[in-house]
């Protein structure tokens, strides 16, 4: 389902404002942006090239040598680069990616597109509701804020199973965010969760 952004129209290049942070993982770059590029909640993560059919963004990202991985949400994109030594290094890549986001906005295109098929959506009872409740209103607004997200993936005899995205995929403070971040948080408030594992 394509994204359409309402109220959005296209800024110039120089009216553009946008910025770049790092994150926990030295791989991925967090560029905040001053346009919406997503509707409010909505996230899409591509760890492999996307045509543009999929994602007109994730394509103009993956066309620059180096991209290997790019997550975004509704106000910012977590562009994650290859780990081989051949590589670019930030300082190279960070100008043809702020080009391309900027391409991209000035283009009025919507981030995904027509063939984009969004994960599906679980049946869930009382815990799964509370799970969701939890990662949605506590724990993905803080991941977001070093580039990264989690989305439920399911929950089978106390343990939690998530995916890890943008920012957080190879990040070596993962494990601590699971167990110290999503683990603790979730036992504390469902005592029927037990473990959270990545998927």
């Amino acid at each position: 389902m394509a994204l359409h952004i309402e109220n959005a129209p296209a800024k110039p290049a120089s009216a553009l404002q946008m910025h770049a942070e790092r994150t926990p993982n030295p791989r991925s770059v967090k560029w905040v942006l001053g346009a919406p590029i997503a509707a409010p909640g909505q996230s899409a993560n591509f760890q492999q090239a996307a045509p543009p059919e999929v994602s007109p963004l994730a394509a103009r990202l993956f066309a620059i040598d180096g991209v290997a991985g790019v997550f975004f949400a509704e106000n910012f994109v977590t562009v994650t680069k290859g780990d081989s030594p051949s590589a670019p290094a930030w300082p190279e890549l960070a100008e043809p990616i702020a080009a391309a986001l900027r391409a991209h906005i000035e283009s009025g295109e919507d981030a995904l597109g027509p063939a984009y098929t969004p994960p599906p959506t679980r049946p869930q009872g009382e815990i799964e509701q509370r799970i969701r409740e939890i990662l949605e209103n506590e724990i993905r607004p803080a991941i977001a804020m070093d580039g990264g997200d989690v989305q439920f993936a399911g929950y089978h005899n106390g343990a939690v199973e998530v995916v890890l995205q943008g920012a957080c995929v190879g990040c070596p403070s993962s494990t601590a965010t699971l167990r110290f971040g999503i683990e603790a948080r979730l036992r504390q408030a469902i005592p029927e969760v037990t473990r959270v594992v990545q998927r």
